[in-house]
């Protein structure tokens, strides 16, 4: 049977008395669009943090792709795209100049894919040449998943991907999602727009507290509920 592409075990993470994630483990395997819920505080970005080697585990392990990753040991990344909060860009150059400098720091990336991935993410040519100081939230989104995307990667690790973006963006974002998990590339998804989750994942896990409560397909999860909105206020119940 294939290696899951993530593997947390029983990782935990305390600042102090507070126990941020608190014994999660889960496993998502390749070509997952996985979606990754719960109320704020629950714990998602301090255990994406941890995932992406920026944080020190308390306890347990992150495994991606089947190699371990701490903040000394972040070389499996490569395979790995990211866009976690406001993504940082040069504000006064465009958007394809940003791109072409982070280029740069990858030899393996080929002239043309700066160029490949605008187009993938919805930016035109003419906002690409714009500078980024001009950009809307949603644009700056767009352009962060293009950086996401430029080292072609199998896992694709994303925390609210569709701030600022309009309803035709986001359903340009679902399609884009999807169209990567169907490829074979994995999509690690948290997001707070639970009809989006629940029409692009194919299983989702939901925290509270730091702690895992729900996991399963999304079919599984909705049998008997009216969508995932009724599936998530019935598992994380009152704060």
């Amino acid at each position: 049977m294939p290696q899951p592409v993530i593997q947390l075990h029983e990782l935990r993470k305390h600042f102090g008395p507070l126990r941020a994630v608190d014994g999660l483990s889960l496993e998502v395997e390749a070509g997952e669009c996985f979606g990754f819920l719960g109320p704020n505080g629950a714990g998602k970005t301090t255990t994406i943090g941890m995932m992406l080697g920026l944080l020190w585990p308390t306890a347990g392990r992150v495994l991606l792709f089947g190699q371990e990753v701490t903040p000394l040991r972040t070389a499996v990344l490569r395979q790995v795209g990211a866009l976690v909060g406001a993504p940082g860009f040069y504000p006064y150059l465009s958007g394809r100049e940003n791109l072409r400098l982070l280029a740069r720091l990858h030899p393996e990336v080929g002239r043309g894919r700066v160029d490949e991935v605008l187009e993938q993410v919805g930016l035109e040519a003419a906002a690409a040449r714009r500078k980024v100081k001009t950009y809307s939230t949603g644009m700056k989104q767009r352009l962060g998943l293009a950086a996401a995307l430029l080292q072609r990667p199998q896992l694709l690790i994303l925390d609210e991907p569709t701030t600022g973006l309009d309803p035709i963006g986001m359903a340009e974002m679902r399609q884009l999602l999807r169209g990567l998990a169907d490829q074979g590339v994995t999509v690690f998804l948290s997001s707070h727009l639970l009809h989006e989750v629940q029409q692009i994942c194919d299983r989702v896990a939901i925290l509270r507290q730091g702690r895992l409560v729900a996991l399963g397909p999304v079919a599984d999860l909705l049998a008997g509920h009216r969508d995932l909105e009724e599936v998530f206020m019935k598992t994380v119940g009152s704060r």
